[in-house]
């Protein structure tokens, strides 16, 4: 699945043919980097790598590359999410440059979540471009070394390892392996999923993303969270779109005695991780633990996934 020689730890992580393991990192609602370096204590050495939100959910919050850029000072490898909803074709590859000469090698191309949903609903949003679009230009960045507008990158080709989301329980459920698909064409090597609870379901899916040959043309990680109560739990079954939690799942947490229901979501994840690393074509997990990063390495240790290889 690659041409050119790595660049980042999880490219070769995943090259050299190991389970992947990534986790996520929620920039603050303010400046102070304690809080980062604070989550990151819990993520050093249990992860390959941690992906650092845009903004997610259309809320202000420190900015992505500089939490990336606090991640690289620790010794940490960040995925530096990138949406299309703040910027336009202009400002996102002045940022993707400035990022890279920050020293960011991985990176996620998300459309973004609509800003009505956010703190400042007000807010215009961009979309010049979309996330398959992105891909594109991002791909040229790397392979062809230029612009999107075909104008020469000076010094060199910019050559980030380029990932996308795809949640395979949204509707219509029969196109999102044709959507994957179009992601792949674009340029994305890595694929991160939506939360995963319905494995059977999932199964469904990596059956489909087979039979088109996509699992041989990129890295599918598929996305874990623990769950912290059963209030969580029904929540994400009932409120969430494009969220699948089965009725069992909700059932297992409300049976469970409130003080160890954050330790029973913690086993759900760990048994989710145990089980869609036996279905082919996963090569790793990504762990969403948003304000919860304390939990991840249990969780990774449990899941007998730790200590991570040296690459």
């Amino acid at each position: 699945m690659t041409e050119q020689a790595p660049v980042s730890r999880l490219e070769k992580i995943l090259t050299k043919g190991y389970f992947a393991v990534t986790g996520e990192c929620g920039p603050p609602k303010g400046a102070d980097r304690s809080v980062i370096e604070r989550k990151a204590q819990y993520l050093k050495g249990t992860v390959d790598a941690v992906n650092i939100t845009d903004c997610q959910t259309a809320v202000v919050r420190m900015c992505s590359m500089a939490v990336a850029k606090i991640l690289l000072d620790l010794g940490i490898e960040p995925t530096m999410q990138m949406t299309c909803r703040d910027r336009n074709r202009i400002a996102i590859q002045s940022d993707l440059l400035g990022a890279y000469a920050l020293g960011v090698r991985n990176l996620l191309a998300l459309t973004g979540d609509h800003q009505s949903f956010g703190n400042h609903p007000e807010a215009k949003g961009v979309f010049d471009l979309d996330s398959i679009q992105l891909l594109q230009i991002v791909h040229r960045m790397g392979e062809e070394g230029v612009f999107a507008n075909g104008e020469e990158i000076e010094g060199g080709p910019v050559r980030f390892f380029l990932g996308a989301a795809e949640n395979p329980f949204a509707d219509p459920f029969d196109f999102r392996p044709y959507r994957l698909a179009k992601k792949v064409k674009a340029g994305a090597r890595f694929i991160q999923t939506q939360l995963i609870y319905n494995v059977p379901k999932f199964a469904q899916f990596m059956q489909r993303v087979r039979d088109l040959g996509l699992d041989q043309k990129v890295y599918i990680l598929a996305g874990v969270g623990p769950i912290k109560s059963y209030g969580a739990a029904k929540y994400m079954a009932t409120k969430v779109p494009g969220m699948d939690v089965p009725e069992e799942i909700v059932e297992r947490m409300r049976k469970t005695p409130k003080e160890k229901q954050k330790e029973e979501g913690i086993k759900i994840c760990v048994e989710i991780i145990q089980q869609v690393k036996e279905i082919p074509g996963v090569a790793g997990v990504h762990i969403m633990a948003i304000e919860w990063e304390e939990a991840v390495p249990q969780i990774v240790e449990m899941a007998g996934l730790y200590p991570r290889p040296e690459v």
